[in-house]
């Protein structure tokens, strides 16, 4: 049976569509696929790359977001399993009809991937662009962008401007990242971003981290919630005993997924 052959720009296309689906590709699975060599594969990885509609990694591709930075995109290629069984497992706990804040950050991305994905039916505020740009794939899903200063590192808006939008509406949940959570409570070192994710802890009935097991024990300069203000924490281990004994004493709630 012969394999269909494809033109260069057909190639590319599958590429792009390949992305919006999943976070990386891989060179073999496409030479494989296209019935090309790995080199040809490689070659439309290099062109589309100079075009900015994809980064390079190892082994394959992964999407570029338009307007991502190097810091939020440098994060996103770290601990990438992880981020995605996090990501899985949170938007697993949302059903449809449900309204939900989300911050800025590489975990609550691949959140809002997993939701644009199953086409989830949601109310979402968030002050990341790139979450909304995720969001904004889903036909079911009525997307809020907040305003504010724009952070370009990052691809978010923080201040007082997104802090008053933020006020305005009252969710059933907020799904928040951060950069670490040790015996001080949750803390974020972004400039900026710990106001927001007080604001949107404040509007929501339910408050939800998405933090994995690397930054347990870590604190960082700015203060964003004590463990009485923390409904869950979803994480890709638990914490070690006498801090998990901490957070369920003041009815923290912790979630593993496949745990």
């Amino acid at each position: 049976m012969l394999t269909r052959r494809y033109r260069k720009q057909e190639r590319h296309a599958q590429i792009l569509l390949e992305l919006k689906l999943k976070p990386h590709v891989r060179v073999a699975e496409l030479a494989k696929q296209f019935g090309v060599t790995t080199e040809t594969v490689r070659r439309d990885f290099e062109e589309l790359g100079r075009s900015g509609l994809l980064q390079k990694a190892h082994g394959g591709a992964s999407a570029q977001h338009p307007g991502a930075p190097s810091d939020l995109d440098e994060r996103r290629h770290q601990r990438v399993a992880e981020r995605e069984r996090l990501g899985r497992f949170a938007a697993s706990t949302v059903k449809d009809g449900t309204s939900i804040m989300i911050d800025a950050g590489a975990t609550t991305m691949e959140f809002a991937r997993i939701l644009a994905f199953r086409e989830t039916q949601i109310i979402a505020i968030t002050n990341s662009l790139q979450v909304a740009m995720i969001l904004g794939q889903n036909p079911k899903a009525d997307v809020r962008l907040a305003p504010g200063e724009y952070l370009p590192r990052e691809a978010a808006v923080i201040g007082l401007e997104t802090c008053e939008y933020l006020a305005g509406y009252n969710v059933d949940a907020c799904f928040l990242g951060a950069t670490g959570i040790s015996d001080v409570g949750v803390t974020e070192a972004v400039k900026g971003f710990a106001s927001v994710k007080r604001a949107m802890i404040r509007q929501s009935r339910r408050c939800n981290f998405l933090i994995d097991a690397s930054k347990f024990g870590q604190t960082h300069l700015t203060h964003v919630a004590k463990f009485d203000e923390i409904d869950t924490l979803i994480s890709d281990k638990r914490p070690a005993a006498d801090f998990t004994k901490k957070l369920e004493e003041n009815s923290v709630q912790i979630l593993v997924p496949n745990s």
